[in-house]
């Protein structure tokens, strides 16, 4: 199985709070949960892996490449996507929000369109392109910065505790999106506390205490989907 992130011995010293990964392993097109109390340092490690932050010793390799630079991490940070706990939107339609991540990356015309489409279908969002961001519900914003995100096709995306709040109707929608995810080639890191939805979702539990992994993804199983 490909592996598309590895982080080998590091240690990231933040203030007085020290994350410490002895290793990781990503393999691409798979599902990992990251569970741990307030303070673990899971919003941490995903700042990590989405290659915002540098460690203080170690080494991190993305699809191979080891990176040490910061002109790597720009280039690389391209086929990343996080989505922060509360993510913002911009004041403007739905649509063009989706858009703008697109024209940076030249996808424009009937293409762009398409992909617009699909991605706010994906999330149960059909027909909300002109819709004001600045007008929509929670649950609704957060489904947006989703589709925003997975418009953009990234080899990985991390997400930061996506589903709190949210509706217990929308709830299926929003999983089932992500469940689809890793077929289409993106590997989905989510932190969060619902267990409950480690098992919905199925994948690799990562466990993080006090900012140490407890448990590689060598070690986890993956969990069994439930049944329809």
């Amino acid at each position: 199985m490909e592996n598309i992130l590895r982080l080998n011995d590091v240690e990231l010293l933040r203030k007085s709070f020290r994350l410490d990964i002895p290793q990781l392993d990503l393999n691409a097109g798979h599902i990992y949960l990251v569970e741990g109390p307030n303070g673990a340092g899971k919003s941490t490690l995903l700042q990590l892996l989405a290659l915002l932050m540098t460690p203080t010793r170690g080494v991190v390799q993305f699809c191979g490449e080891r990176v040490t630079q910061e002109a790597q991490r720009q280039r690389l940070r391209r086929h990343i996507t996080l989505v922060e706990q509360n993510p913002y939107l911009f004041d403007k339609t739905v649509y063009q929000n989706l858009a703008l991540g697109l024209r940076l990356r030249d996808v424009r015309g009937d293409l762009q369109r398409r992909r617009i489409t699909q991605a706010l279908g994906a999330v149960g969002l059909e027909g909300f392109e002109s819709r004001r961001a600045k007008a929509l519900s929670g649950g609704e914003a957060r489904r947006v910065a989703l589709a925003r995100a997975v418009v953009l096709s990234p080899r990985l995306l991390l997400l930061d505790e996506p589903t709190a709040g949210l509706d217990r109707d929308v709830l299926p929608i929003f999983e089932k999106c992500l469940s689809n995810l890793p077929a289409h080639g993106t590997t989905v890191v989510i932190a969060g506390h619902d267990i409950d939805q480690s098992r919905r979702l199925g994948g690799t539990v990562l466990k993080l205490d006090r900012g140490k992994l407890l448990q590689s993804t060598s070690d986890s199983l993956p969990l069994r989907k439930e049944s329809a």
